[in-house]
């Protein structure tokens, strides 16, 4: 089996051997642009206005306002070439498309937040045939215990979803003087006043949360990133002395939650409202204070 795998490998037309890359957002030259489309018409510019928010299933979330008005289904486009509203996207230019059913509402403090789930995706990020030899790998080799597993369409919709650059964030939660620390990629700002952050509902590091109700969220340099994705064991460990972690010497403002050294900018965060879709509790939170702090929070 090892030596199908490493063929599987040498065959799958992917420049890096890991499929999902951890880059500095300043090292990506020609980002993505992400468009709402009315069959082939350029309704909106939705790059920075979206959020992905559950990858089982594909879950996305977009404000009331972004959206202008109220849609059942919605049709995206990404693509590399520029476009204005009420332009046509020729075929060509949608490197991947992607189609969303609207699945719930969330009244927001100033605006609702529309939730839509994945239905189809299709990309031409690789050939027809490099598709096959991934989708192959993955039916393969990623039913393994503590993964979850994509089937079909919804890899590609995954595949898809993350071709946007996404960041990843520490967040800090406390009870009585004990901690955890652990990353999250699936969040945003939905508007103003609010953040919406995913985890498994069934996971430690939710229900952590839901008990506490406030967070801090950070922002980590791109150099961190093998410090960032080792708290991924976190997400299913309870709360422990601030001594086990690397913490900074300075807490945050409101809620005098620990902060990662290195940190350089920083939220905090109170719950409002959930809600589960598949594996996923998606949470709504207040924004509270935002401070940025370079890179000089180290003990």
């Amino acid at each position: 089996m090892r030596v199908i795998k490493k063929l599987l490998d040498k065959l799958n037309g992917l420049h890096f051997s890991q499929e999902y890359l951890c880059l500095s957002k300043e090292l990506l030259e020609q980002p993505l642009h992400v468009y709402l489309v009315e069959n082939a018409r350029i309704i909106k510019d939705i790059t920075q206005s979206h959020l992905f928010v559950g990858y089982s299933p594909l879950v996305f979330a977009f404000s009331s306002l972004t959206l202008g008005e109220n849609r059942d289904n919605l049709d995206i486009v990404f693509t590399s070439k520029p476009f204005h509203p009420n332009e046509t996207a020729a075929k060509k230019d949608a490197i991947a498309r992607l189609s969303l059913q609207k699945i719930n509402t969330l009244a927001g403090l100033a605006d609702s937040i529309e939730f839509y789930q994945g239905i189809k995706g299709t990309h031409h990020f690789v050939s027809a045939f490099h598709q096959f030899i991934i989708q192959l790998t993955n039916k393969l080799y990623n039913k393994t215990a503590g993964n979850v597993f994509l089937r079909g369409n919804l890899y590609t919709q995954v595949q898809i979803a993350y071709s946007l650059p996404r960041k990843i964030c520490l967040i800090t939660v406390g009870e009585n003087n004990l901690y955890n620390l652990f990353p999250t990629d699936l969040h945003g700002q939905i508007n103003a006043r609010e953040y919406i952050i995913s985890l498994r509902h069934e996971g430690k590091a939710c229900n952590q949360v839901e008990n506490a109700g406030k967070i801090s969220l950070s922002e980590m340099p791109a150099g961190a990133y093998k410090k960032v994705y080792s708290l991924g064991k976190n997400h299913t460990r309870p709360l422990r002395d601030a001594s086990e972690f690397d913490f900074a010497s300075g807490h945050s403002t409101v809620f005098s939650l620990p902060l990662p050294n290195n940190v350089l900018a920083y939220k905090e965060l109170m719950l409002e409202k959930s809600f589960i879709r598949g594996i996923h509790k998606i949470l709504l939170l207040r924004s509270f204070t935002r401070k940025n702090l370079g890179s000089n929070q180290k003990r």
